[in-house]
C-alpha cells in the first residue's frame, strides 16, 4: 500500500496559465490535464460556457514530485491564500476512509467520501486547524 502527500493548487480560472508557467520555470512535465468540457456530461447540470475551458484536474511532475491543479467552478468563492490544499493519495480505500474519518474530527466535511468517476473513494475536508485536505484513492472502481 502506498500513501503520497501532494500539494494541490486551486486557481480561479488561470490554472492553465499557472501550469505553463511552472512547466517553464521549474522544468515541469505535464502528466495529465483535463478541462471541465472534457469531463463526463451530466444532463441534470449542463456545463456553463464560462466553465468549459477551465481545468478540472491536472498533474505536473517537478523532479521526482508532483503538483496537482484545478480551477474553481465559475461562481465558487476563491481567495488568495486558500488555493493550496493537501491531497492524500492512497492505494487502498480503507486507508482513505481512515484518513478521512480522522481528519473530519473537529473539522468540516466539504465533500463526503464517495465513489466518483475518477476514484473509488474521494472526498474533501477542512481539518480543525483550517487545512484543506482532499482524500483520493487510486485504482479501478
Amino acid at each position: 500500500m502506498t500513501v503520497k502527500v501532494i500539494p494541490y493548487l486551486v486557481m480561479d480560472g488561470n490554472a492553465n496559465e499557472a501550469i505553463e508557467f511552472y512547466r517553464d520555470a521549474l522544468e515541469a512535465e505535464v502528466l495529465y490535464k483535463q478541462t471541465f468540457e472534457e469531463g463526463p456530461e451530466n444532463p441534470e447540470y449542463p456545463l456553463p460556457e464560462e466553465a468549459k475551458n477551465r481545468i478540472m484536474h491536472a498533474t505536473v511532475k517537478v523532479g521526482e514530485n508532483e503538483i496537482m491543479f484545478s480551477d474553481t467552478f465559475p461562481g465558487q468563492s476563491h481567495q488568495i491564500g486558500n488555493q493550496v490544499t493537501i491531497c492524500l493519495s492512497a492505494s487502498d480505500s480503507q486507508k482513505s476512509k481512515k484518513f478521512f474519518e480522522a481528519l473530519q474530527q473537529g473539522g468540516q466535511v466539504t465533500m463526503p467520501l464517495q465513489e466518483t468517476f475518477f476514484s473509488p473513494a474521494y472526498g474533501s475536508v477542512i481539518d480543525k486547524f483550517g487545512v484543506n485536505f482532499q482524500i483520493y484513492t487510486e485504482g479501478e472502481h
